[in-house]
């Protein structure tokens, strides 16, 4: 399978961050990790887990399809300079929050909510995000203006969606069919095995998590309804 090239995560959330006004140390705080880890997810030196992802992504205000969205993310990054010079005469200073003009171009073009993926997505193209603890999603399609995830999920032996154990939420509806391997869903108080041909469903509000204790890749399809806009 040759996927399409998905732009970095890091700097799409790096492109959020400045457009919502939050500093790097403030955004750590709020989700509850270091400013040393949200640094190098910014700059690529670390992947996002599951549940750091979707932290992120709540407290910024985005919706996780939008990571596949900032498609030309790499090479207009690379040119853009790393500070922009202020315009001569009289103007005033830009507000913290405002973001250098050259993002504001790029995030505009790159979420682009009039982008369909389909109506069919063959399983050489999709679109695909490799992520920490062994986790890789792959994007189904797209309809615009729907508010959904619709992903294949790969979860590798010992993969899970928090490496430290944490239970996540984030806003949404979560459905899931797996079709191989096997997977332990712990759905607040209580802890589900999922096997091939099993169903989920449950609000993403209530704190849960997934992990591969197996020795086989699980996989299956999810479908987040109702994510961040």
């Amino acid at each position: 399978m040759s996927p399409a090239v998905v732009p970095p995560v890091g700097e799409r959330i790096r492109q959020a961050r400045l457009e919502h006004g939050t500093s790097l140390r403030a955004l750590a705080r709020r989700i509850g990790v270091s400013a040393s880890l949200v640094s190098q997810i910014e700059t690529g030196k670390s992947q996002p887990s599951v549940s750091t992802l979707y932290a992120i992504t709540t407290a910024l205000g985005i919706s996780v399809e939008s990571l596949f969205d900032a498609r030309q993310t790499g090479t207009a990054a690379t040119a853009a300079p790393p500070a922009p010079v202020a315009p001569p005469g009289p103007v005033a200073p830009a507000a913290p929050q405002t973001v250098p003009h050259a993002l504001t171009a790029l995030t505009a073009s790159a979420a682009d909510p009039g982008r369909r993926i389909g109506p069919l997505v063959g399983a050489g193209g999709r679109e695909r995000l490799e992520l920490d603890s062994g986790v890789v999603w792959e994007r189904l399609g797209r309809v615009p203006g729907a508010d959904a995830d619709f992903l294949l999920v790969t979860y590798r032996p010992g993969g899970a969606s928090s490496g430290s154990g944490a239970l996540m939420r984030h806003p949404g509806t979560e459905y899931g069919y797996l079709t191989s391997g096997e997977l332990i869903l712990t759905l607040g108080f209580d802890e589900y095995t999922v096997r091939p041909g099993d169903a989920v469903c449950f609000e993403s509000t209530t704190p849960h998590r997934y992990r591969n204790d197996g020795g086989v890749p699980a996989v299956g399809v999810w479908f987040v309804s109702g994510d961040v806009q």
